[in-house]
């Protein structure tokens, strides 16, 4: 068994990574007249621009040229580089949420382009709009390979405008050379770009990508050819002060404050290549509210990082492990501790520096150091964290990474355990892309170090993904030893050995309504190292799911579990419930039902309801969501999650309700205001989040944001807070 697993693995390191038979190009030309940016392409320099055109279709087929061709011309001087897009369309109702920036979904027109500045097939940047002028920006990582890898957190300057007309828009897109990162001298840059088209219901890009794979996937890219050498971009010295004002009440301590802060970050480039990021005092209020989940398991939920600082390449740091049951570095750690309740609160960021970017072609190197303060009242320790990585390109669009992570308080405390003096983590991956990306992986090994604890701690793994067009294969198996830690990461648990498999076969109907159709067997087995292999845990799927033409989708799902319970537990979080006995395994299984409505609509859907055992009782559930647009100035969405659960006497029963309503309103390209209303019986919490911000300059802000948290059974005040902050970009 052993010999086939490592010739399984010689197989995929040594695959033949075979390339598109042919590579699209278009020449960048070089020019010195000036362009005014109005969304028109009613400039004479517009008709020496070289036309990137010819657009495949992605969807509802791929092997044919788009039914609405698109036609991009780039031109570009010393500063900036200049797109002209002509996009043609079947009418003029076209598909937006809203006016505000950073907008996603494949129910809304859009238009973006992709540039791969260092020709890796890794990394990438995104620039994108749509026929109202809306822009976005986003960074691609990991070769693009998953929908995690699209992060749209990340924000630069650059300018943008389109204008709608009969059966086609124009837009122009004029982007900074020093908003992007490449090499000095480069002459070359991977390129690709796609389309959404609504009325059509088409998808399309400029060089073909096929349905199994993301349409922005880095391995399916063409090239754009500049006239002349790209020189030095030095981008200015970058100073983004802040100042807030906070005023906010504990009702439960009756403890109020009203505090003045100020702060700010700085942004340094270092020649073409890397970035310097410094930052004092941060302050992170005017991020958006995380979103509620109810948590029906044992172990901790992994939200998203949203904070700015943390964003630009956060790859570098955030990709080692598998992204799931392991990531030795967890941005959200920084800067949020437990009191002495054990209730998640801020800790301080006093200050910090981040240096992330190229060094050469292939080497690409991150390091984050961060000091956070003390907070005696809820025994919280001043902590220095620190982490260091580095990334080599090898192959074709793989990479070996190692890093080095350090979490250490440098004075003593009172209420500091010995063996929290620090933690470290080292470790190395290996990322696996084929040049088609049909085969793509990992392969991991790290290990942890804390006072009087250093022998065994690890956690290790490998996955392995086939993708092809008819058949989809996945294995994965993961070791994290029982004592392994990383205290800047987040590890779900430990002392478990797991595996997974995954096959799919997907049929593509010739006509029809279907696009495609999929059948899956899932199997997830999880064992005890250290119980001599007990079986904890297995969750055995099969799944039937169907694409239908005019993209909505329905899934049917049957599901075997077992899980054993070392420790009592209570899965409704009852206060003074009797637990579900411990030392002890439980069978239970359930049959899932779910659809997705059309995403293009005005009003669209997505609703999912399962029913069956659980541990020794029933479960019922019902989540979903519901959306409705009013173009172009307002989008309300309803996010609901209901479960019923219930256990026989004399253990809990409950009826659990998550209920989240939002609204977004633009009055202008410039001016948001959201409002996001959180309900949850669960956490007794019944919350309001009210943001209005105005863009009143470029990357610069003005935020008003109110907060106000209730209890659900009493309806009495937990807590209320309202900021004024002002941020302004300055280049200098």
């Amino acid at each position: 068994m052993i010999k086939t697993f490592w010739a399984f693995l010689f197989l995929c390191l040594s695959l033949p990574l075979n390339a598109q038979k042919e590579t699209k190009s278009v020449t960048v030309k070089f020019i010195s007249e000036t362009i005014k940016l109005d969304g028109n392409l009613d400039e004479p320099i517009w008709e020496m621009a070289e036309s990137a055109d010819e657009f495949w279709e992605y969807f509802p087929l791929d092997t044919i040229q788009a039914r609405k061709q698109s036609e991009i011309k780039l031109l570009y001087d010393d500063k900036n580089i200049y797109i002209g897009i002509k996009a043609y369309s079947s009418g003029r109702n076209y598909a937006t949420q809203s006016l505000k920036r950073d907008f996603r979904g494949s129910g809304s027109d859009s238009f973006s382009l992709v540039f791969d500045t260092f020709n890796d097939g890794t990394n990438a940047f995104l620039f994108g709009i749509n026929p109202y002028g809306v822009r976005r920006e986003a960074l691609i990582a990991n070769g693009g390979t998953s929908r995690d890898d699209f992060n749209l957190s990340w924000d630069v300057k650059w300018k943008g405008d389109a204008k709608i007309h009969g059966d086609y828009f124009t837009a122009e897109m004029i982007i900074p050379l020093t908003s992007l990162k490449f090499k000095e001298g480069a002459t070359k840059w991977r390129f690709n770009s796609y389309r959404i088209e609504t009325q059509s219901n088409e998808r399309s890009s400029w060089t073909r990508v096929p349905q199994n794979q993301l349409i922005y996937n880095l391995a399916f890219m063409g090239d754009i050819v500049f006239e002349k050498p790209l020189g030095q971009s030095r981008t200015p010295l970058a100073l983004i002060p802040y100042i807030n004002g906070l005023s906010q009440k504990n009702y439960e301590t009756e403890e109020s404050l009203n505090t003045l802060k100020f702060g700010g970050d700085s942004k340094i480039s270092i020649g073409n290549t890397l970035n310097l990021d410094v930052t004092i005092n941060p302050d992170f209020s005017q991020v958006e509210a995380d979103d509620q989940v109810t948590n029906l398991t044992r172990f901790e939920v992994n939200l998203p990082e949203k904070r700015q600082f943390f964003i630009d390449n956060n790859d570098l740091f955030a990709s080692f492990g598998d992204g799931f049951d392991v990531s030795p570095f967890f941005s959200r750690r920084i800067g949020i501790a437990e009191d002495t309740l054990g209730e998640t609160i801020e800790n301080k960021i006093i200050g910090g520096v981040r240096l992330s970017g190229k060094l050469t072609k292939d080497l690409r190197v991150g390091f984050l150091n961060i000091q956070t303060a003390e907070d005696i009242e809820n025994r919280i320790p001043s902590n220095n964290n620190t982490m260091l990585a580095f990334q080599q390109r090898v192959f074709s669009r793989s990479n070996i990474g190692v890093f080095f992570i350090n979490k250490e308080s440098f004075k003593e405390y009172e209420f500091l355990a010995p063996e929290d003096e620090y933690n470290r983590v080292v470790g190395v991956d290996y990322n696996l892309a084929s040049k088609d990306n049909t085969w793509n992986g990992k392969f991991f090994t790290h290990k942890s170090f804390q006072p009087g604890d250093n022998i065994g701690n690890l956690a290790s793994g490998a996955t392995i993904r086939y993708n092809t067009r008819k058949f989809n294969v996945f294995a994965k198996g993961t070791f994290i030893d029982d004592d392994f830690r990383s205290d800047l990461g987040f590890v779900r648990r430990t002392d478990i050995f797991k595996t997974i498999i995954n096959v799919e076969r997907v049929f593509w109907p010739k006509k029809g309504i279907v696009q495609n159709h999929s059948f899956q067997f899932f199997p997830n087995v999880r064992w005890s190292p250290s119980k001599d292999f007990l079986n904890t845990d297995y969750d055995i799927q099969t799944r039937y799911e169907v694409q239908f033409s005019n993209q909505s989708q329905a899934r049917f799902e049957y599901t075997n579990s077992y899980t054993f319970l070392f420790d009592p537990f209570d899965p409704t979080s009852t206060d003074g419930a009797i637990e579900l006995p411990g030392e002890q395994g439980y069978h239970y299984n359930s049959v899932e039902l779910s659809y997705q409505s059309d995403q293009r609509k005005l009003f669209s859907y997505d609703m999912q309801s399962s029913v069956g055992r659980f541990f020794n009782g029933d479960r019922f559930s019902v989540e979903g969501a519901m959306t409705m647009r009013f173009q172009p100035k307002a989008f309300i969405s309803l996010l609901f999650n209901y479960d019923q659960i219930h256990l026989p006497d004399p253990y809990p029963s409950a009826n659990i309700w998550l209920i989240s309503p939002k609204i977004d309103i633009t009055f202008s390209k410039s001016i948001f205001w959201s409002t996001l209303i959180q309900y949850s019986n669960q956490r007794d919490n019944l919350g309001f989040n009210s943001r209005l911000q105005w863009r009143f300059a470029p990357l610069s802000d003005l935020f008003i944001v109110y907060n106000d948290n209730y209890f659900v059974n009493s309806f009495q005040p937990k807590n209320r807070s309202i900021n004024l902050k002002l941020t302004y970009w300055l280049n200098i």
